[in-house]
């Protein structure tokens, strides 16, 4: 509230120094014309009395004087006091032009000006936002080509080598299954990539319903159970009942992202454990594994795309289902954490029981 009243305060003062500006120059105008009509009965070139020249007259005359006198000075104000407008026209420009490391700075009796300083610090801020966007936007691109070339290489490569007559039934058998292998993961990641784009471009939480959030839980680590029999993963799920208002589809992809993540950084015989608490207005499902730990100065690149804090794993995964974790329960107006030590990780996905409407 304090801030709003600032803000209001700041654009206030911005308004009263263009109408100060404008008022300025309308007197200095219409008493220039005075002084001028003065000079011209001082000196009687326009006659000794009001006979020769009417009253009517020396009014049209004022007011052609006050309106060139008025031009003039609204002239050099433009190019003078109103300066810092064209130099904020110009840095748009600049940014409409894709110049994204244009900032705007004011200097002298300006910068101490309230209105122009929330000016200055709205518009660097949109620019930095705009430059952070475009270097997403290319990183995105160029690690999304990166992550598409290497399984289709794969592929071409596995293709011209089973094109070899001389290959034993052994050997096709073991290229034709890693060729499946790279198919499934360049078809993962397609899918991975649609359901990013699908979730970011969505504004509003749609398909809500009212549903048993344990009960989907228990679904997802049978979906998943093929992955964490094979590591011979230990479970720890105890479960009370909790109903929830989400979108039900949506929230599954969060929770087979997470528990696949679980298991895929845990080695051997470890400990996967899902737990929900909740509150009044919230409930929290924690997914947690024991094994590696996410070093501190990654923990929070790992909602980006194509991240992938352990590369040793990039044959597992394209680094996007963090993100479309991160998204999606935003969308549902709730939070993610992660908290990674001493041999534990933890994701907490904290949402609301209830969506308003």
């Amino acid at each position: 509230m304090k801030e709003k009243r600032l803000d209001r305060k700041q654009r206030f003062s911005l308004t009263l120094l263009f109408s100060a500006v404008v008022f300025i120059i309308l007197l200095v105008a219409i008493s220039l014309a005075a002084l001028a009509v003065g000079l011209l009965f001082h000196f009687k070139v326009i006659g000794g009395g009001y006979d020769s020249i009417k009253i009517s007259d020396i009014i049209i005359f004022m007011a052609l004087i006050s309106a060139i006198l008025g031009i003039a000075i609204t002239f050099l104000a433009v190019k003078f006091p109103l300066r810092p407008i064209n130099t904020l026209i110009n840095k748009m420009n600049a940014l409409a032009a894709g110049n994204y490391n244009t900032r705007l700075e004011y200097k002298g009796v300006i910068d101490a000006i309230p209105g122009f300083n929330e000016l200055t610090e709205s518009f660097n801020k949109l620019a930095g936002e705009l430059d952070s966007t475009e270097m997403l936007r290319s990183d995105f691109i160029n690690n999304f080509s990166h992550e598409f070339k290497t399984p289709i290489v794969s592929i071409s490569g596995l293709a011209r080598l089973l094109k070899n007559a001389e290959l034993t039934d052994e050997e096709k058998k073991q290229y034709i299954d890693a060729i499946d292998e790279e198919a499934t993961r360049l078809s993962s990641m397609a899918t991975n990539v649609l359901s990013l784009t699908k979730v970011e471009s969505q504004a509003i939480l749609s398909s809500v319903s009212s549903y048993n959030i344990s009960e989907q839980l228990r679904s997802c680590l049978l979906l998943l159970e093929s992955k964490w029999s094979k590591k011979n993963i230990e479970l720890q799920i105890e479960l009370e009942e909790y109903q929830i208002e989400a979108n039900e589809e949506l929230l599954k992809q969060v929770f087979i992202n997470l528990i696949d993540n679980a298991v895929k950084f845990s080695p051997r015989c470890a400990t996967v454990a899902i737990d929900i608490t909740d509150t009044e207005d919230e409930i929290t499902v924690s997914v947690s594994n024991t094994g590696s730990e996410i070093p501190p100065d990654k923990i929070d690149k790992i909602f980006g795309k194509f991240y992938q804090a352990e590369e040793s794993h990039s044959g597992e995964g394209n680094g996007v289902g963090l993100a479309i974790v991160k998204r999606i329960v935003e969308l549902h107006k709730g939070s993610v954490a992660v908290k990674s030590g001493n041999g534990l990780t933890v994701f907490s996905v904290r949402l609301p029981k209830k969506q308003s409407v």
